[in-house]
């Protein structure tokens, strides 16, 4: 651990007087960011305007922290989106430490490491870990996050385990799930939240068939006993049960998993938790009906996981279409009144603003019909699909050859076209098909993880978004045959079930996913086993293949001819819910011969949407390819990851781009006043707070994601001691 203390050079200075309206009466105070994404309803808000734009050019860096755990060869990142409680910053590391840092100065207070907490022989799973979550009664104090597939409660003063708490301080996800398979994947990303006394945790889980179920959970936050369990595939009885044709679906189909975290109405008792899609992602031929609740926001009690209402924005879903985020909770005007809301976000560009007590939409939601043609044998695509008239949608939603980028040469242009012939395209609902379909927005939206950020002074709603356009190709899954296989073919199939939709048919990677050629110069095959039975980050754990298999496909993905000669003598029984007749080639960027997305830029943009009107009030590029701007093509944005935060003195602070900027922005125009360069991209959401007298904004630094070098640090600024005195009034 290092701790640097330096000033950064301001590249960019503005000289701009702010005047506020408060075009919805709401006086939110949030001086401090105790909650991840600032406060319960999710808004990224802080009320501090010591930093303002008459001066956020003269911030520079207070202090940075480095983890020391970074892992270059295996692409590691810090998502986390830290919290801030009691002079003290808690967060979390490349390798799932949980660090507690003096929030003024950077110095690490204590390390908690999971992994030495691990029972003998059994490795942790370091799945991406975006926050996580403090709770406090009289002298007991305790931070509770997810590593790996374990809950642990850890004393916040101290960093040791609370034995008390489930199993000698943790809590095996996988327990009270109703799993077919124990070995199935189940973990913890986004944090959960604190409702009186009770902890409640969504989960990821596979995208592939062999899906957990995606389950909401109320722990006790003492004892760790579950409370209440809300299952987002029905049981019988259960409310949502007759929308899946298959009166057996429960007992199979998991996914339609709150991955992304919760918001809460806390003086209402309200939960508020977005779904992804059911498993499979891309066929529904063993799934069909509209699907309760996957692609929904639940409104539930949070104190006994009932449901109060649902609304789903995505029917049947065959895209990969998950609620990215949780919604923000926030007061709009309509017709005179102010109405108490929630905003949605969606990866297809949309925000569904729904009453926060009814879940009726504020502005009319149509049921448009959409294509019921598939070419995939079992699949029903659902006959329409609901859309928003307003807000405006954030992100463009269709492609065509009017769209193509305009910055490659004539060939390239002509091999777009040339490809595009041979597509589906034109909207966002083409059923999956042989045929390969264009998907824009792309399956990582539109919306991201890192969520938006409301201003209640303002009533403007900011939310960073992609417009990268993806391909999807299914594929007939090749079938098991009735004699032994060597472990070279056994190995081929098995990739193509269960790897290839990430590493690419050929093993080249695909979308985020990098390529597995080569992949023997970098890792053993007990490590690779390892891996395959663990998971890491993006990638699940394939615990639940069986040992002799996930050997194959490991002889297969590293050419090792010897192991090839093997046979598989155990297979692994087939599950008739598992054993889908179809696969998806892989998550492929539309990427012209350049490398460069093949539609028009922007391809990655800040908006602000005013939820009063449903209108936006500006849009602009977010990200910089350097290489492109020296060539004098104007600013195109980039594909970001990570959120941004809006504050009272009319600031939007965001980093999540490839380029390393972290920036800041007139929140009433969008104009640059800000850029600091960060040691490593940013691919996560700041946090703002006050200690001391002085205002802070502290970002990770992990990179990891679109090539960008992993890093280890955590990098708070300030205003210089002078400046920030005067701004208190102490001088």
């Amino acid at each position: 651990m290092r701790i640097i203390q330096k000033a950064v050079a301001c590249l960019w200075a503005f000289a701009v007087f702010f005047n506020v309206t408060i075009s919805n009466a709401q006086t939110t105070a949030n001086t401090g960011w105790e909650v991840y994404g600032g406060s319960k309803k999710s808004t990224r808000y802080s009320s501090l305007k010591q930093v303002n734009i008459k001066n956020v050019q003269q911030l520079q860096i207070a202090w940075v922290y480095h983890t020391e755990d970074a892992d270059a060869k295996g692409s590691s990142q810090i998502q986390c989106n830290p919290i801030i409680v009691n002079g003290v910053l808690y967060g979390t590391t490349p390798h799932l430490s949980l660090i507690a840092l003096d929030a003024a100065t950077g110095m690490q207070k204590w390390k908690f490491n999971a992994e030495e907490h691990l029972p003998a022989k059994t490795n942790l799973g370091i799945n991406n870990n975006r926050g996580v979550t403090y709770w406090e009664s009289g002298n007991d104090k305790r931070i509770l996050y997810c590593a790996g597939s374990n809950l642990y409660a850890v004393n916040a003063l101290t960093g040791e385990l609370i034995k008390e708490f489930g199993n000698d301080g943790a809590i095996d996800l996988h327990d009270n799930l109703e799993l077919t398979n124990k070995n199935w994947y189940v973990a913890g990303t986004t944090p959960g939240i604190i409702y009186k006394d009770l902890y409640i945790l969504g989960s990821r889980v596979n995208e592939s068939a062999n899906a957990a179920p995606g389950s909401i959970r109320a722990f006790d936050v003492r004892t760790g006993k579950l409370r209440w369990i809300f299952h987002t595939v029905p049981h019988p009885g259960e409310f949502g049960y007759n929308t899946w044709e298959d009166k057996d679906a429960w007992k199979h189909i998991g996914g339609a998993n709150c991955w992304s975290g919760f918001s809460m109405d806390e003086k209402r008792g309200i939960l508020y938790a977005p779904t992804g899609s059911a498993s499979f992602d891309f066929y529904g031929g063993k799934r069909l009906g509209s699907g309760l609740f996957a692609n929904s926001l639940l409104a539930l009690d949070a104190a006994t996981g009932k449901l109060k209402w649902h609304y789903q924005v995505i029917h049947h879903d065959m895209w990969d279409k998950d609620l990215p985020t949780a919604p923000a909770l926030v007061t709009i005007k309509r017709k005179g009144k102010l109405i108490d809301a929630v905003a949605q976000p969606t990866k297809h560009g949309f925000i569904f603003v729904l009453d926060r007590v009814t879940g009726k939409p504020l502005y009319p939601v149509h049921e448009k019909p959409v294509s019921t043609i598939s070419e995939l044998e079992g699949e029903k695509p659902w006959p329409t699909q609901p859309i928003p008239t307003l807000p405006q949608p954030f992100v463009r939603q269709t492609f065509t050859e009017n769209d193509i980028n305009p910055y490659i040469s004539a060939e390239s242009k002509a091999d777009v076209l040339a490809r595009l012939k041979g597509y589906r395209y034109g909207n966002m609902f083409l059923p999956p098909g042989k045929q390969t379909s264009v998907i824009y927005p792309g399956f990582d939206g539109g919306a991201e993880w890192g969520g938006p950020a409301y201003d209640p002074q303002s009533g403007l709603l900011y939310i960073n978004a992609n417009e990268m356009p993806w391909t999807l190709t299914m594929i007939d899954a090749p079938k098991r045959p009735d004699k032994v296989e060597t472990f070279a073919a056994a190995g081929e199939r098995l990739f193509a079930k269960n790897c290839m939709s990430c590493h690419g048919q050929s093993r080249e990677g695909s979308g985020n996913f990098p390529t597995l050629i080569g992949i023997e110069k970098k890792y053993n095959a007990a490590q690779i086993l390892a891996l395959l039975e663990t998971g890491r980050r993006m990638m699940p754990a394939f615990k639940d293949i069986v040992k002799q298999e996930r050997e194959a496909i490991v002889a297969f993905i590293t050419n090792n001819e010897i192991e090839g000669k093997r046979k598989l003598t155990s297979p692994a029984p087939l599950d008739p819910y598992l054993d889908l007749p179809y696969q998806m080639t892989g998550y492929n960027k539309f990427l012209t011969t350049e490398g460069l997305p093949a539609t028009s830029p922007p391809w990655g943009t800040l908006n602000a949407i005013n939820l009063n009107t449903g209108k936006i009030a500006w849009k602009i590029p977010l990200g910089e390819d350097e290489s492109l701007t020296k060539q004098g093509i104007p600013i195109t944005g980039t594909q970001n990851y990570g959120g941004p935060v809006v504050t009272a003195g009319g600031l939007v602070f965001i980093a999540a781009t490839k380029d390393k900027k972290m920036r800041a922005f007139d929140k009433r125009s969008g104009k640059l006043l800000w850029e600091a360069t960060l040691p490593s991209a940013g691919f996560a959401t700041p946090s703002v707070y006050l200690l001391n007298g002085k205002q802070y904004l502290v970002i990770a630094c992990g990179g990891g994601k679109l090539g960008a070098a992993s890093g280890d640090a955590y990098v708070a600024f300030a205003l210089p001691d002078k400046l920030d005195k005067l701004k208190n009034g102490a001088l």
